[in-house]
């Protein structure tokens, strides 16, 4: 164990830089899944069938198909087609494509919750649907998405591993360093669940504080 101090002291700079990569993949790659998801989220729920239709189709197929898929098609096979993206782009368009489709549910969900009546109400009120939508029906939606994008956003950062096998020096993979250097792969696997359960726990925090802002707002309660 001492010489496994040893060179996890060693090797802080280094998992210090991987933690920042995973974070900053978690960021990005949450911030294209949030847009995402209310563009796809939306277009399911549009009146004509063509959007409604090409929405639905985008956000089966990338819920449908692997994300270890989807990820190693764009780092290996997209440069066959002439395009290619930086290893850490490839795992932010991956996690961005994936998770807004999952999202994109979610959004689809809580808009469709929103009670009738208050729609009839501001039809009534002689608001357009723009106006209604951003009057009425999100800032009710928005209360009811920010749970269920809290496990998203959790089960989005446990993905990141996946970064390591397109090259990407993540914390997964300076962690693995740490134990090809070391030979302990107990203790360093087991650093990397406690780091992963800090930041799972973080973003746990900060997502329930969103929440209960959002439900403050709409005078339902915040200590929920």
């Amino acid at each position: 164990m001492s010489a496994f101090l040893t060179e996890l002291e060693r090797a802080l700079p280094r998992l210090g830089e991987g933690l920042l990569v995973t974070v900053e993949a978690t960021v990005l790659g949450a911030g294209l899944a949030l847009v995402l998801a209310y563009a796809l989220g939306l277009m399911s729920g549009a009146r004509r069938l063509p959007v409604r239709g090409a929405a639905r189709t985008v956000v089966e197929f990338f819920r449908g198909t692997s994300l270890y898929v989807q990820l190693f098609w764009l780092f290996f096979a997209l440069p066959m087609l002439g395009f290619r993206l930086e290893p850490l782009a490839c795992a932010v368009v991956a996690l961005g494509l994936n998770f807004g489709a999952y999202g994109a549910e979610v959004v689809r969900g809580a808009v469709a919750a929103v009670p009738r009546a208050q729609l009839e109400a501001s039809v009534a009120l002689g608001m357009g649907p723009g106006l209604r939508m951003r009057r009425v029906v999100l800032p009710q939606a928005h209360a009811l998405m920010v749970a269920p994008f809290k496990n998203l956003l959790v089960q989005l950062l446990k993905a990141t591993p996946l970064l390591s096998l397109v090259t990407v020096p993540d914390l997964t993979f300076e962690i693995d360093q740490l134990r090809s250097a070391t030979g302990d792969t107990a203790a360093a696997y087991l650093l990397l669940l406690a780091v992963y359960g800090v930041l799972a726990g973080v973003l746990s925090l900060l997502m329930n504080a969103l929440e209960r802002a959002a439900r403050a707002r709409l005078g339902t309660g915040g200590d929920g």
